[in-house]
């Protein structure tokens, strides 16, 4: 009875030395541990030295893209959403392979934007007029979305990836691990994914299996906290 007694006092004593020491490392990382925030910092980052010349400044949006190796889509941030014309994070895609599938951008939601041969789609965040300790980098604008906006940050588990949401089933995805990413049900690896809900183009005539570069196919995600497959034009990318 007496070894009883203090297994449960050494049980009770271990909890609460655990809670103080987690209170402390609260306190000092600012009372939250955030792990998508501060993780998808390091990979993005990491992304961004695998992109090279890829990632460029974009004038007309303020910011910075990152452009996928064939030059067929484009994942764009801001640097200053109190002067982004249009969304401050958005995906640019090549409208061709669409239109030859059927899609009349005419029948598509106006949250879609046909220009120049390209379909974008995205969100506005705010009107922030950000500022940064020197002269802005891509990192930097990417953290003030960790910062300001970490709500349209993710972590798709099933991947391993990071992900960036853009409004009504849209974003733009990146591995957490290059050197260890999943592969697609094509077998393809994913450093980096676009990713596009297939419903609104679909009822603006896509035939989501004629869409050429772009798989259709069902992606496992976390849906009011259950599990569930859901279909997604997917374009991924092997960086390395």
């Amino acid at each position: 009875m007496k070894k009883n007694s203090q297994l449960i006092w050494g049980i009770i004593i271990g909890a609460v030395v655990l809670t103080a020491i987690l209170f402390v490392f609260l306190r000092a990382a600012g009372g939250s541990i955030d792990v998508v925030g501060t993780g998808s910092t390091a990979s993005f980052e990491k992304l961004l030295t695998a992109s090279d010349d890829r990632v460029r400044i974009d004038v007309k949006n303020v910011g910075w893209s990152l452009e996928a190796p064939d030059g067929s889509a484009r994942f764009v941030w801001s640097g200053d959403y109190s002067k982004s014309p249009l969304y401050d994070i958005m995906l640019e895609v090549d409208e061709g392979p669409f239109i030859q599938a059927g899609l009349d951008v005419s029948k598509l939601p106006e949250y879609y934007k046909s220009s120049e041969g390209m379909l974008t789609v995205g969100v506005k965040l705010g009107n922030n007029n950000l500022s940064y300790d020197g002269d802005p980098t891509p990192l930097m604008a990417y953290e003030q979305i960790v910062d300001k906006y970490r709500e349209t940050l993710g972590y798709h588990m099933a991947l391993d990836h990071y992900n960036v949401s853009l409004g009504n089933g849209n974003m733009f995805e990146w591995a957490k691990d290059m050197q260890l990413n999943s592969v697609t049900k094509a077998g393809q690896d994913k450093d980096i994914v676009f990713v596009l809900n297939p419903e609104p183009l679909i009822a603006a005539g896509v035939d989501p299996k004629k869409v050429e570069g772009w798989i259709y196919t069902t992606v496992n995600v976390d849906m009011s906290g259950k599990a569930q497959d859901v279909y997604k034009f997917l374009k991924p990318f092997d960086l390395e």
